[in-house]
């Protein structure tokens, strides 16, 4: 039976739980501005070729939509931020919607927006297009990515919501990005291309498509970055929603944010059922990563898009993000892109 860690919004709370286990507890990290999306966190182990592990922090945050108000259906306004050495927020505005950031290893970062591929230089506050994708589908855009073990950035689109986690279905694809800046496409008719990992032997590509409801997994072949073999390695439960980013721990086991589901599961992929739940005081939770000196801290984003005014006053910490701490098991560190 799965083990439920429930966590009520004011005062986090460590709950009772079976011997030998241990309690978890969370932090808002930010409350002020809200955002209506975040969409992608990454622990920054690197600043102009140096490391860096300051306690508690996240250096790459990556919202969608802010609380400005604009038109509807106009796009959203993203942004790209990180703490400076004094701590206060710097942020990159880029000219497109932006769906995920990764560590690249000369040093600056790697970025999926809008239809795109782009290399971020945070120190002059460029991004340089290297690719684009979907150059037939106007209406698409980049969502979630991450880099394999060798250092290819993986990322996919879907098209642009009509309203929160409604979209025209079957038009994203998944694409790689590899080190040479060329782009290889493995699939199409993706609905909401989102959360997507390796296994710790590397010999098993995980992903999801939001709205399949299902995580799924892949053999991967790592020397020449072959996918085959898709099946369901575990469906959501009708209380869990969709399934939107993911990460892996230390131990193997698959940690997935549920949006709509106020929760992040772990899951045990030798058996493909749900071993933990960790609830937050929000329901629209969007993905997580673990962080912190030795990677004991997960880090959860949240959405505050769709929500009317009676949502939002009863669940004012939405658009926020969420450090959890005491869960038992750490994270690893990400895999930086080699391009």
């Amino acid at each position: 039976m799965a083990e439920m860690i429930s966590l009520s919004p004011g005062a986090p709370e460590t709950p009772s739980l079976p011997r030998g286990q241990t309690g978890a507890e969370y932090d808002e990290l930010t409350r002020s501005p809200r955002v209506s999306r975040r969409e992608s966190v990454i622990p920054d182990l690197h600043e102009a070729g140096r490391e860096r592990a300051n306690e508690g922090d996240v250096s790459i945050l990556v919202g969608g939509t802010t609380s400005t108000p604009r038109p509807p259906m106009a796009p959203p306004a993203t942004d790209i931020a990180e703490p400076s050495k004094s701590q206060e927020l710097q942020k990159l505005i880029p000219d497109a919607p932006v769906g995920s950031v990764a560590l690249r290893k000369p040093g600056s970062y790697v970025v999926a927006m809008g239809n795109k591929f782009g290399i971020l230089n945070w120190k002059d506050q460029s991004v340089t297009t290297v690719a684009h994708v979907d150059q037939d589908k106007p209406n698409n855009r980049f969502n979630d990515g991450k880099v394999d073990p060798e250092g290819r950035f993986f990322a996919g689109t879907m098209a642009q919501e009509l309203q929160p986690a409604v979209v025209e279905r079957r038009q994203g694809s998944l694409f790689v990005l590899l080190p040479d800046h060329s782009v290889t496409k493995y699939f199409n008719q993706i609905d909401i291309s989102n959360g997507l990992d390796w296994s710790l032997d590397h010999k098993t590509f995980f992903y999801i498509d939001s709205l399949s409801y299902s995580v799924d997994a892949f053999d991967y072949d790592l020397k020449t970055a072959n996918i085959s073999n898709r099946r369901s390695l575990y469906r959501l439960e009708k209380e869990e929603c969709i399934p939107d980013g993911m990460c892996i721990d230390a131990e193997g086991k698959l940690w997935v944010a549920c949006y709509n589901g106020g929760r992040v599961i772990r899951i045990d992929p030798e058996t493909g059922k749900n071993i933990q739940t960790v609830k937050l005081p929000v329901d629209k939770t969007t993905s997580c990563c673990f962080g912190g000196k030795d990677y004991s801290e997960m880090y959860v984003t949240s959405a505050s898009d769709g929500m009317d005014d009676q949502w939002t006053a009863r669940q004012p910490q939405s658009g926020g993000i969420f450090k959890i701490t005491g869960l038992g098991v750490k994270g690893i560190p990400p895999y930086a892109f080699a391009g």
